[in-house]
């Protein structure tokens, strides 16, 4: 890479670790410059995966805020991630990358319509629980079946993330906001958390068993611009009022179909 490319790819790791803490779409930023400086496809997305670790751990910390009281949850659904990451990393390395990208855009798409419905599908929830003498939202236990949706939406989620990662956290916020009675800033916090882990596993998978398909300049340079655009993202993002991040969510979705439908 020439100088400028790699600024280029620094510049774009920053704005791709601050698009994550606040949406989950910064694939869409750094994927195409890395493939624009002249990296093979499977190489920039394993360098690219690797290099948002760091920006996925400032996004994390920035929102530790919102994660208070979801310890438990959490802890139910990383394992679920884990795995999925895992089985996208496999599928990454042993599958043609065409015949999944045909149902990326469809996926996105529905996580885009999810995010849209949330408010309106949660309160016609709270009346029907309301009306059948259900508690209130906020001190709803998760059952058996929540949970298993929850642990079904992470693992998939988790897949997806580790074959492709592109709007893996429009995908995360659009299936855990109809099952969970939590606000988006916190929902936003609980997909930054099991967003760091999907990337940091499959980025472990990847170093471990195709380290020659891995650039490491162009990792370290993602990873530099990540990890201040992470906390920078975090930062304006827990700020920002529920509309507006909905609306940004919304937006950089309908972008993401658009890129990938393109390119």
């Amino acid at each position: 890479m020439t100088g400028w490319e790699m600024v280029a790819v620094a510049a774009a790791g920053f704005a791709a670790g601050g698009i994550n803490a606040v949406v989950g779409s910064g694939t869409l930023v750094t994927f195409p410059v890395l493939l624009a400086v002249g990296l093979p496809p499977v190489t920039a997305t394993i360098s690219n995966s690797l290099g948002l670790v760091p920006g996925n751990l400032t996004g994390a910390i920035g929102y530790r805020r919102e994660l208070r009281g979801q310890r438990g949850l959490l802890i139910r659904l990383l394992p679920a991630s884990v795995l999925g990451a895992l089985t996208g990393a496999f599928l990454l390395l042993h599958l043609p990358a065409a015949s999944f990208e045909r149902i990326v855009p469809v996926l996105v798409g529905l996580a885009v319509l999810l995010v849209i419905l949330q408010p309106a599908v949660q309160r016609a929830l709270a009346r029907r629980r309301a009306a059948a003498g259900v508690v209130e939202p906020d001190r709803l236990t998760i059952g058996p079946g929540r949970l298993t949706a929850l642990f079904a939406g992470a693992y998939a989620t988790g897949s997806y993330g580790g074959y492709f990662a592109a709007s893996q956290g429009v995908l995360q916020i659009g299936i855990f906001g109809l099952l969970l009675p939590e606000s988006l800033q916190r929902l936003n916090a609980i997909k930054n958390v099991l967003t760091l882990a999907v990337n940091t596993v499959a980025a472990l998978a990847y170093i471990v068993v195709a380290t020659d398909r891995l650039d490491w300049t162009a990792a370290a340079l993602v990873a530099g611009g990540s990890l201040v655009g992470g906390y920078v993202g975090a930062s304006m993002g827990r700020r920002l009022p529920t509309a507006v991040l909905r609306a940004a969510i919304v937006a950089l979705g309908i972008v993401a179909i658009a890129v990938l439908v393109t390119r």
